[in-house]
């Protein structure tokens, strides 16, 4: 025998199905299978259940937000006679049709939902707390219909929090003053509100007159030509898409009358100079500023100007004050010549805005703050020959202070015979003006006195500071000028009496380039005929008529004092007058003399070595020769 059971969670409905066919198949061992129909017929009752997921789990569950509306429907599920089951019922905010009444009552009342005949769950008249995080309830429910058959179950009602920020307005009073100066739709205040979507309007008054808001941004306009008035405003925002979600606000507006006059300030121009050592936080200038109202408690101060004067001032209040540190001493603020230009603003609050410039300008000066700096290592060189006016060397001072290095130079002491130099006194070159001897002093310790100069308005204010400066003399071996030749013989005519006639021109050096020779004759120029021109020799002719022969001594020397030394030259003239026939050239003989003997006297320095020195010179040569040979012999053998 067979039994077929109709499963626990099948559902019938003869509308649709009303007709199911089974095919059934059986074996037994060793047999063949057997398939059999089984036909099972549906046919419609009037049973009352409630809709599958309802009556499965005993409970159904539905979702709401916080921002529900009040007396807003919530899922519900609906009981429908068997006849008309249909599964997933429910919805928001409707039904199904149904030929059966069917009433809906709940049971439990610990529960601020409420519950409709018709089957519709609706939210608190208030809506639902949002201070609360996610809310849950729970509905007993009973659905019966006309003939008496009834169902019931738990519903469970969760309210979430809602994710959507709710509209705030940080300021709640507000108070706005103008001036009767406003004209028609022009902004007074504007409100400002969080939230999303946000919307503005005025409550009170109801109708207003004066004022008019802006939905979206909130500006709060004039509708005309504001006069002396007070006017109170209630505001409030609001979520377009959630009117209940709102806040207000109180503006309260207050009309106030003015001269539109523009403030009067003492002093109306500012020009001061200020020392470079002004500290900051100093206070320049305070301004007396008054508005028609004699009072000064609605202006309003500001610096307007380029950077440069922006970051070294700053205003507090009416006063004038220094920001940072005004130093003379850069290249920045020379650039600017050492002025800084600004514009104080000054306004009276209200509209419209009356305001009144005071030019300012400040000229920084000069202090006279650090002293002058000596140089490292002040030590020259000078060959003890040096002529007079040599560079010997250049002291280089320093100052800090603008300009820089603007300083005077000046030698303690002077010059003199114990300090043969000078220093110039605005470049401080050192320059050679006596004589100098390695032999006497080697070097010279001069006191160099650094004065700085043009660095404070007030010039008696000057630092000064000394510096050591070392000279040293460079010695030079000594050398006696050379002549060529030392002695000559010359012959030449007379011209007519008290003509000069050109006899011949001396050729010496000295061993130094630099040097200066001077020549002088010493000797056999008795009755003055001849005479020096630098390194030229001069006949004066006269009336003699008899031949004449002269020898002079011409001294040619360099240097000075005791470091003198001179070379003697010889000459020997012979003078023929000029009536007296004779060779038409002039010849130059190197001869020696008839009449007289010239002795010229030549010093040479010889050395003389002892004795011993020689023979120990000689033994060692020989014994280098003896030492050269064996050498070259061992050579040749190999």
């Amino acid at each position: 025998s067979w039994q077929v059971t109709l499963r626990a969670d099948a559902e019938l409905d003869a509308r649709q199905v009303p007709l199911y066919p089974l095919i059934l198949r059986a074996a037994c061992p060793g047999e063949d299978e057997v398939e059999e129909r089984l036909f099972v017929q549906v046919t419609a009752g009037q049973v009352l259940r409630c809709d599958i997921p309802y009556a499965s789990a005993g409970r159904s569950q539905g979702h709401r937000t916080v921002g529900a509306l009040p007396r807003g429907p919530h899922p519900h599920r609906r009981a429908q006679p068997w006849g008309q089951q249909k599964p997933g019922c429910g919805g928001v905010g409707q039904g199904f049709s149904s030929p059966f009444s069917l009433q809906f009552r709940l049971r439990n009342h610990n529960t601020p939902l409420t519950l409709t005949h018709q089957g519709l769950v609706l939210a608190p008249d208030n809506g639902f707390d949002p201070s609360k995080d996610t809310q849950t309830f729970r509905l007993e429910i009973e659905v019966m219909d006309r003939h008496g058959h009834n169902c019931s179950r738990a519903v469970r009602v969760k309210v979430l929090p809602s994710r959507r920020p709710r509209v705030t307005l940080p300021e709640p009073h507000r108070a706005v003053m103008v001036t009767d100066g406003i004209g028609p739709w022009e902004v007074v205040t504007q409100v400002h509100a969080r939230g999303d979507n946000v919307r503005y309007a005025i409550l009170a008054p109801v109708a207003p007159a004066l004022f008019t808001i802006d939905e979206v941004t909130g500006e709060i306009r004039s509708t005309r030509r504001l006069e002396l008035i007070r006017a109170h405003l209630l505001i409030r925002a609001y979520n377009a898409l959630h009117p209940d979600d709102h806040a207000t606000a109180t503006v309260n507006i207050t009309v106030q009358g003015t001269d539109h006059r523009a403030p009067r300030c003492v002093p109306a121009i500012f020009v001061s100079q200020v020392p470079e050592t002004v500290s900051p936080g100093d206070t320049l200038v305070t301004l007396k500023c008054t508005d028609s109202t004699s009072t000064d408690g609605c202006l309003h101060y500001a610096l307007e100007g380029p950077p440069s004067s922006l970051s070294r001032f700053c205003m507090e209040g009416p006063q004038l004050k220094v920001n940072t540190t005004l130093d003379y001493d850069s290249e920045a603020v020379a650039a600017l010549g050492f002025q800084f230009t600004a514009t104080i603003v000054v306004t009276v609050g209200g509209k419209p805005l009356q305001s009144t410039r005071v030019p300012v300008l400040v000229t920084v000066t000069p202090v006279n703050e650090f002293r002058p700096v000596c140089p490292n290592g002040a030590t020259f060189s000078v060959p003890e020959t040096a002529a007079f006016g040599s560079i010997v060397g250049r002291v280089a001072g320093t100052d800090r202070d603008y300009p820089p290095d603007s300083l005077e130079y000046s030698l303690e002491g002077g010059s003199g015979p114990a300090q043969p130099f000078s220093i110039d006194r605005h470049t401080g070159e050192i320059r050679v003006v006596g004589p100098l001897d390695s032999q006497q002093q080697k070097s010279y310790r001069l006191v160099v006195r650094l004065t700085d100069t043009h660095n404070d308005l007030d010039l008696r204010k000057r630092q000064s500071r000394l510096c050591d400066v070392s000279v040293r003399l460079q010695a030079v071996l000594d050398q006696v000028p050379v002549c060529i030749p030392e002695v000559q013989e010359l012959r030449i005519t007379a011209g007519s009496p008290g003509s000069r006639q050109p006899v011949t021109r001396l050729v010496c050096y000295s061993s130094l380039d630099s040097a200066v020779l001077t020549y002088t004759i010493v000797g056999g120029n008795e009755d003055g005929r001849f005479r020096l021109e630098g390194n030229a020799l001069v006949y004066l002719a006269d009336n003699g008529a008899e031949p004449r022969t002269f020898v002079l001594l011409v001294e040619v020397w360099s240097g000075s004092g005791a470091r003198r030394r001179s070379t003697v030259v010889a000459l020997v003239v012979h003078v023929t007058p000029w009536s007296i026939p004779v060779p038409p050239s002039t010849t130059t003989q190197h001869t020696t003399l008839q009449k007289e003997p010239l002795v010229v006297t030549r010093t040479e320095a010889v050395w003389h070595p002892p004795a011993w020195f020689v023979a120990v010179l000689t033994i060692s040569g020989a014994l280098l020769l003896a030492i050269l040979g064996c050498t070259a012999r061992n050579l040749l053998c190999r």
